[in-house]
């Protein structure tokens, strides 16, 4: 009876000893599994993080060694992965940048849409500011390689430039001046003998190519070459496609690098860090921007003046049984004399929209048969804005949105095709 209690305990204590042993094994292997799937999770997350061209400086860091460098720049320029600017990144690599040029909206992005802006020194860094845009859309001989005074009240000159380097968030759509800048910079340094770098970056509307072909008898800063609105790019790309195509006055070469990004492709959405422009502050604003922009170039309100850029549009003319959403016009950041300031306007509120793939012509449509002051309702920038007489014409006749649409089949396959020759990217 004892021997058989005794024997029944360690039985007992033993198949305790199992099941703890076993509770134990089975609870560390559900931690090595849990462990073992974040790490690839995170290593998921990593693989597909788009790594910019800025941030790749082993890419490019031997063509900038010894050399005096200019760089063209904004408050977009900036390096997440590092927490800095770029041209404050280059600094502390020792790199020599000589001179900042920057582009519409200035080198801190805060000025108004047009608005001139002087050239200067950076505060920060004492580097020589040049603006690209007014009077000195691109640069000149002396300003790349001269040693010339900026203006009488700066002491400091621009030393020579061996390289340029390129590095602005463009949103994709032809009318966005920074892929004009881009054009200048390039013919200028073709012309100078210097070679550009451009530092990729993503393409917020890189998802779609649409919109009427610039025709070259209404090339201006908001259409510099016979591309589509939404021309489906990234800068990088599109620099290959201003050389290869002989865009630049007198069919000059660049001598271009392009530092491509690591796990981009045209249908990855991006969120941009920074808003590349004062009147576009969001994601929201940055997509419907093609399809609104068109409204600058007529009677009606983009909603410059609001926290709505982009977003909304309207008029006091609107009729609100039609246009039952309300705004009123104020001076701000970006827009220190709004259309219809202090105004009210009826319109469309368009911030829960769901993300475009074309362009969207019914809203415009439909404003300008809305309006009841269709003889006003265009100015002469719209021409400029849509890059052709036709789509002012069409929509006066009376055509709808997929009529117009089909006009412009021809022009986007032959376009789609020249594309495909420089794009980088799926």
């Amino acid at each position: 009876m004892g021997l058989t209690f005794f024997k029944n305990t360690v039985l007992l204590v033993v198949l305790t000893i199992f099941s703890c042993g076993s509770k134990t094994t089975s609870k560390n292997k559900d931690q090595n599994e849990e462990r073992k799937e974040k790490q690839e999770a995170t290593a998921k997350i990593k693989d597909e993080l788009i790594i910019l061209g800025a941030e790749q400086f082993q890419l490019y860091s031997e063509l900038l060694k010894g050399k005096n460098v200019g760089v063209v720049a904004n408050q977009t320029s900036f390096l997440e992965n590092e927490n800095q600017h770029l041209i404050d990144f280059l600094i502390s690599k020792n790199i020599s940048v000589k001179v900042v040029f920057s582009p519409e909206h200035g080198f801190r992005g805060k000025a108004d849409a047009g608005e001139h802006i002087k050239d200067g020194i950076d505060t920060k860094t004492g580097i020589p500011l040049i603006s690209l845009y007014g009077d000195n859309k691109k640069p000149k001989l002396e300003q790349l390689a001269g040693a010339k005074k900026i203006e009488e009240d700066i002491n400091k000159g621009v030393s020579a430039i061996d390289v340029m380097v390129f590095d602005l968030q463009d949103v994709g759509a032809r009318f966005y001046t920074y892929i004009a800048t881009l054009h200048y910079v390039m013919e200028a340094c073709a012309e100078a003998g210097i070679p550009v770098i451009v530092l990729d970056r993503p393409n917020p509307n890189g998802h779609y190519v649409d919109g009427p072909i610039m025709e070259p008898e209404n090339q201006s800063f908001v259409g510099m070459n016979p591309v589509p609105v939404v021309h489906g790019m990234t800068i990088g790309e599109y620099a290959q496609m201003l050389n290869g195509e002989g865009w630049l006055k007198n069919k000059v070469k660049c001598e271009l690098t392009v530092i491509k990004m690591k796990n981009y492709n045209h249908q990855k959405e991006y969120s941009l860090p920074i808003k590349p422009s004062p009147n576009l502050p969001n994601d929201q604003a940055i997509n419907l921007y093609p399809s609104l922009c068109f409204f600058e170039g007529t009677f009606i309100s983009a909603g410059r003046g609001t926290d709505m850029q982009f977003q909304v549009f309207g008029a006091p003319s609107l009729p609100a049984s039609k246009y039952s959403f309300e705004y009123t016009p104020q001076s701000n950041e970006g827009a220190k004399s709004p259309k219809f300031k202090g105004q009210l306007c009826h319109g469309k509120d368009l911030r829960k929209e769901p993300r475009l793939n074309k362009i969207n012509l019914e809203w415009l449509i439909d404003a300008y048969n809305a309006n009841g002051k269709k003889k006003d309702f265009f100015n002469s920038f719209f021409v400029k804005l849509a890059g052709t007489d036709k789509l002012q014409k069409q929509i006066e006749q009376g055509l709808s949105a997929e009529e117009i649409r089909d006009s412009w089949k021809d022009g986007l396959e032959s376009f789609k095709k020249i594309r495909e020759k420089y794009l980088i990217y799926n």
